[in-house]
């Protein structure tokens, strides 16, 4: 695909679907941006603590559905409308409730329902995952840094995704722990993300729509013709993720736990 002109590439890349959070289309044409932890082994060490799992903002419920056997009692929560039919239709034959979710700050489920809850790259409303957690529940999050991939927008020309240093793990752990709960275990990395053509750029930034909010190939024509002889003529183009953990923890002996 690199060696093919740069209508091909981005046609293909538009054409391509971006329901649910499947970045297949492009494998081998975007590599990187894991950090050394591992979420999902971090994940299924977790699961084995309670029966009552609450995976906020699922996506298309991919990586949720590949930690199963899931606890008896799970609930994920979608956002994006397009995505909770994809979440159903995967999520549903496990024994997963899907809940879509409207309000930004508000998690769907009663006080301290909840032992377990995950957070891969999703919103993170410190006290909304206080409310729900049990008195010695935990929360595992993966979240997208400010930094990440800001040399990207750069090269477009396009404005920050988010100001530098707005949120990064001091940022979240400070949100935490004035929302009641004691960050136990935390890790920061910036791993390199590279994009081997135009099309998996133009893919990747249809699917993370965040990055460059205004983005479509005819507004940033001129830069991406750019980078895709870049990339003709080196091979690639690197830039760094931002990516945090945490595992955080609501105080046991607050009150009662729920049976």
């Amino acid at each position: 695909m690199v060696a093919a002109d740069y209508e091909e590439l981005v046609a293909a890349a538009l054409a391509a679907p971006v329901e649910g959070w499947d970045f297949g289309w492009s494998a081998g044409r975007v590599r990187g941006s894991d950090p050394s932890w591992s979420y999902p082994e971090e994940a299924r060490a977790l699961l084995a603590t309670g029966d009552r799992l609450l995976d906020v903002d699922t996506g298309g419920g991919e990586l949720l559905a590949s930690l199963r056997p899931l606890p008896r009692h799970t609930w994920a929560t979608e956002g994006w409308p397009p995505n909770v039919a994809v979440a159903r239709a995967r999520l549903e034959p496990l024994g997963v409730t899907v809940v879509p979710t409207t309000e930004r700050e508000t998690l769907p489920l009663p006080d301290g329902s909840i032992d377990v809850v995950l957070n891969r790259h999703g919103r993170l409303a410190a006290h909304e995952v206080r409310r729900v957690l049990r008195p010695g529940g935990v929360l595992l999050t993966q979240q997208v840094g400010s930094e990440d991939c800001a040399e990207l927008n750069h090269a477009l020309g396009a404005p920050p995704a988010r100001p530098p240093g707005s949120w990064d793990l001091r940022t979240a752990s400070e949100a935490l722990s004035a929302a009641g709960l004691e960050p136990i275990r935390t890790a920061e990395e910036h791993p390199v993300l590279t994009f081997h053509d135009v099309g998996a750029l133009v893919h990747h930034l249809r699917l993370v729509a965040w990055q460059v909010p205004d983005f479509s190939p005819e507004r940033y024509d001129a830069a991406l013709r750019r980078l895709h002889r870049r990339m003709r003529a080196e091979g690639r183009l690197d830039v760094r993720a931002h990516r945090f953990l945490i595992i955080a923890e609501r105080p046991a002996g607050e009150f009662p736990v729920l049976p």
